[in-house]
């Protein structure tokens, strides 16, 4: 880790990145990361206040002379998504991330690299730590578990701060400004499953592998492959060419997250293995040409595997295939204002078939909230008709883009000239807490920024070296102009 960051700048923020790197910290397991943030707080005889679920907020007086200077918030967030390339040996819940810096850009070894949101936390603690910062009255806001549907910002207290403007850190693309997102709610559904004993034959796994997957928002509208989708595909084929049993069926980890792997374990007579894999290897053929250079890597494999007792009844196992062929994911509707900007999505993120249920679990975006409702209902209506029990949870609002707003004015002179460029003004199609909490806190005027991260929610998230150092001079030049 100390040679993948040595001779880094800031030499403060990414020491701080390397620290939160060290601490596993996946959402609802922040603990050690919110220690790491009290503890500094502490030796800066900084005031911390911690609420009810584990959000830390810690305020810091002026420097001498800017007493009068308006009370600005910097925010991120202390979770990471966890993810992994299959046989990676990795624990997020005891191993540090392994950094390896590659040219001009920082990943993880066969996993996910926590920039998002490491690097902007890592970057508020520097600003707290800082003598030479001209700022203003501080507050520094540390959430948790946002990752799994901003319930950290969700359960944040009324009224808590005491800011007028918000910088919330967890922006990913350079020389931007978001001043908007999309408002989020999961639709998860649940259904009885029978099973019967397995058929006479042999084991086997069918696997979809080698996509990119990425952020179930900011990804979405980039035509890569859903592994459910095509899991579905291939097992609805299989099952009318060859007569297998199936007894499992998995894939995805994340309702925020593209699945980029999902597999079937199945039973047919090993006499039929060469049709098995001759069908598997032309279906891969078929669909890889659909992806293009969208996503290149796609894999379908046939694997021997042990011989499950028991495989779902027929009748369950078509609907499960069908349904997740069929089921919808991806851009539902384009922004009609915002060129470029997805308006509208779903993304079927997770499968799972345990004994006697099967589980489906969906996520759905909009920045209308009519829009995000009327999708929820869309997938919810499909599912039940299917025979599903569905539960629709997590919902949180989006955040209206005020471009005339006073902090986004000043912001934008700031960045020409802090880094010589106009900012580009962006709404993101993904869940930010700006809208959480600026609900909680009505008047407060808000912006979103970051370095540059690409491939977030994958274990291809890589941060670009040179875009930290223009992010923090941006950062502690706008807190000295407020």
């Amino acid at each position: 880790m100390e040679t993948a960051l040595q001779n880094l700048e800031p030499k403060n923020v990414f020491r701080h990145f390397a620290a939160l790197a060290a601490i596993p910290r996946a959402s609802e397991k922040e603990a050690a990361a919110r220690q790491y943030v009290l503890d500094l707080a502490g030796r800066l005889g900084l005031e911390a206040v911690q609420d009810r679920v584990g959000n830390v907020v810690v305020r810091k007086p002026a420097r001498p002379g800017r007493e009068g200077a308006i009370t600005a918030a910097l925010q991120g967030h202390l979770d990471m998504v966890c993810e992994k390339n299959e046989g990676t040996a990795h624990n997020f819940d005891t191993d540090p991330i392994r950094l390896v810096r590659d040219g001009d850009w920082l990943k993880a070894d066969g996993t996910t690299l926590g920039a998002d949101n490491g690097v902007g936390a890592a970057a508020a603690l520097a600003v707290m730590e800082s003598e030479d910062v001209a700022h203003g009255p501080l507050e520094f806001v540390f959430t948790i578990d946002e990752e799994s549907g901003l319930t950290g910002a969700s359960e944040f207290p009324n009224g808590l701060l005491h800011s007028r403007y918000f910088l919330n850190l967890d922006g990913e693309e350079e020389g931007t400004l978001c001043i908007g997102c999309a408002g989020g709610l999961n639709t998860v559904a649940r259904r009885k499953i029978a099973r019967r004993p397995a058929p006479a034959g042999e084991g086997w796994r069918v696997k979809v592998s080698g996509l990119q997957g990425g952020h179930s928002g900011l990804d979405i509208n980039k035509g890569r492959g859903n592994a459910l989708r095509i899991l579905g595909r291939v097992l609805r084929t299989l099952m009318e060419r060859l007569p297998l049993a199936v007894a499992e069926m998995k894939g995805g980890s994340k309702r925020n997250a593209i699945p980029r792997e999902a597999s079937a374990t199945v039973v047919l007579e090993g006499a039929r293995e060469p049709e098995l894999r001759s069908l598997v290897a032309a279906l891969e053929a078929e669909i890889r040409p659909e992806l293009g250079g969208f996503d290149s890597g796609l894999r379908i494999t046939v694997e021997s595997a042990a011989r499950p007792r028991q495989v779902l009844a027929d009748a369950d196992a078509a609907m499960l295939a069908g349904l997740l062929a069929s089921l919808h994911h991806g851009m539902l509707a384009m922004s009609p204002d915002i060129p470029g900007l997805v308006q509208t999505s779903t993304n079927l993120a997770i499968v799972s078939t345990k004994e006697d249920e099967a589980e489906i679990e969906t996520n759905q975006r909009s920045a209308i909230a009519s829009s995000k409702l009327a999708a929820a209902r869309m997938v919810a209506t499909v599912l039940q008709l299917a025979g599903f029990a569905v539960e629709q949870t997590g919902g949180y609002p989006g955040w209206k883009p005020e471009p005339s707003s006073d902090i986004v004015r000043m912001a934008k002179a700031a960045h020409q000239e802090i880094l010589g460029t106009d900012p580009g003004l962006v709404a993101m199609h993904a869940g930010l807490e700006c809208g959480v909490i600026g609900e909680k806190h009505p008047g407060m005027q808000m912006i979103s920024f970051g370095p540059h991260i690409v491939d977030v929610h994958s274990p291809s998230e890589r941060l670009k070296i040179s875009s930290v150092e223009p992010f923090y001079r941006f950062l502690t030049g706008f807190l000295e102009r407020l």
